[in-house]
Formats: C-alpha cells, sequence, structure tokens
C-alpha cells in the first residue's frame, strides 16, 4: 500500500492479522520492503509484519532536496504513518542504515516501541571529526554515482569488504539482491548518501543509555567492525542482549534467514517474560 505522509508517498507492506505480535521491518542503504520478504514469509501465522521502504528507496518518494533525507525528518515521518496505520505498539527491527533510523525513532518516540532489534548497525560516530570525514566521502560517493550511472555503482558496491560474505550466497539469492539494489533511483540513493549516511545523522552513543525497552544487538561474526561496536553498545544500554551469528557478514537476515527469524522469536519471548 501507499501511505501519504507529509508530502511523501509511503510504501509499505503488511502481512498478518491485527491479533498478532507487530514487527516493523526497516531496510538498510540500496535496500527496499524485498529484503525482508523471507522474513516476513518466516514469521507468516507467528506476527504482523509491517515492512516500508524508506525516504528514497523503493516505491518511496525520492526527493530531490537531500535534507528532506535527514534523520529528524524520517523520525517525523514514521510517527505520522504510524498514526496513520494505527500501530500503536510493536517490534521495531532495523536493519545497517535502516537500525540507525530504528534508534533515532525510538529515542524520540519511545512510546510506540516495545521493543528494538539493531541488525548490524550504530549509534552513528562520536565526533565531530569523523563526522565531517565521513560526510565529504559520502557526498565524493553520491557525485560518483549521479555522474556513472546506478550499474556501475552496483557494481563498486558489492565489491567492498563489508558484502564479501555474500559471494557464497547461492546464485539464485546473489541475483535477487543484486535486482533490489538496481531497482532503485540514483537521485534518492545519492540524496540519502547525503542526507542520512553516518557522518550527516547525530550521534546517538548518549541517547543509548535512554532506551528502556528490551534491545537485542545482532551481528555476524565475520562482519567484526560491527562486532565491535555492538560489543560497545552493550555498555551503553540498560536492557540488552548481544547475539553473534555463526559463519555470517553484515546482512544475517539475507544470509542466514532462519537463525535471524529464531533470534526475533526468541526475542518475543523474553520481552514478554
Amino acid at each position: 500500500m501507499i501511505v501519504h505522509v507529509r508530502g511523501l508517498d509511503i510504501h509499505v507492506v503488511m502481512n498478518g492479522e491485527d491479533h498478532l505480535p507487530t514487527i516493523v521491518l526497516l531496510h538498510g542503504f540500496t535496500g527496499s520492503t524485498t529484503t525482508w520478504q523471507e522474513t516476513m514469509n518466516l514469521l507468516a501465522g507467528k506476527c504482523r509484519t509491517v515492512a516500508i521502504d524508506l525516504t528514497g528507496h523503493g516505491k518511496t518518494t525520492a526527493p530531490e532536496d537531500y535534507i528532506r533525507y535527514a534523520m529528524a525528518e524520517q523520525v517525523v515521518d514514521l510517527e505520522e504513518l504510524f498514526e496513520r496505520l494505527a500501530l500503536d505498539s510493536f517490534m521495531l527491527v532495523g536493519y545497517s542504515m535502516g537500525g540507525r533510523v530504528a534508534l533515532a525513532y525510538t529515542t524520540r518516540y519511545p512510546a510506540r516501541v516495545s521493543s528494538l532489534i539493531l541488525e548490524s548497525s550504530s549509534p552513528g560516530l562520536r565526533t565531530e571529526e569523523a563526522r565531517a570525514s565521513r560526510r565529504e566521502a559520502d557526498s565524493r560517493l553520491a557525485d560518483r554515482m549521479v555522474e556513472e550511472g546506478l550499474p556501475a555503482f552496483i557494481d563498486f558496491w558489492e565489491s567492498i569488504p563489508l558484502f564479501a560474505t555474500q559471494k557464497t550466497l547461492s546464485l539464485e539469492r546473489r541475483q535477487a539482491v543484486r535486482k533490489e539494489r538496481l531497482s532503485q533511483r540514483v537521485n534518492g540513493l545519492a540524496n540519502s548518501l547525503r542526507g542520512i549516511g553516518t557522518g550527516s545523522q547525530p550521534s546517538y552513543w548518549k541517547a543509548l543509555e535512554t532506551v528502556q525497552v528490551p534491545v537485542l544487538l545482532i551481528t555476524g561474526e565475520l562482519d567484526t567492525k560491527f562486532v565491535t561496536i555492538a560489543r560497545e553498545m552493550i555498555n551503553e544500554f540498560q536492557n540488552v542482549r548481544h547475539e553473534t551469528i555463526e559463519h555470517a557478514g553484515h546482512a544475517i537476515h539475507v544470509e542466514k534467514p532462519l537463525t535471524f527469524v529464531t533470534m526475533i522469536e526468541k526475542h518475543i519471548l523474553k520481552s514478554e517474560n
């Protein structure tokens, strides 16, 4: 379905009956609701799933002004969207970029979030110096994408070390991931880098201690950068667990979908007890 929110058409995919526990799913950079299809299938009959195309991704509007992609804008969009959808209480799941958005939303609008799952994500960069350096790098990458086109950018994106483990996936699964990435729009991805990249968003490290709901951090053991970040985050949250999945990299829900869903189901049970 398409929901009109603050000048944007936001694409949402909802599955499952209203009485089931609700899980909201936020994808990563170059992703869309499609990335959650297997997760939603595995949760069918157990949960109501709500997958959202974030600003500039999938079938959601891609504004021309990168300021409209800023974290502050996106969390307000989500709040109004949840109000329109009458989602009063849900588990919020975010992967990578979507995890940063999920964390930002939870710190600003905690009332709706019953628990939080962050997959391969971070609270941002700690210092302004680090953020400035990252903004510059992301701006150059966005310019390169506009100049060279989407296929060349996706070739580059798939070659970075962060996604090296995805080369072990079946050909069918690799082709599906690539198809999803190639379905994006250049202006949407470029403005997303400029507007809500890790260097553009605020640092949420100091806000972690304010999160009162149960938190689950999921990382792949081969994704050493984000394993380290998760270990640092553990010391800041009030109520947190960290699960590291063997033989997995950055995108656990793609590489180990059954294990990922099992972690969600266990988290639901622990949160309810």
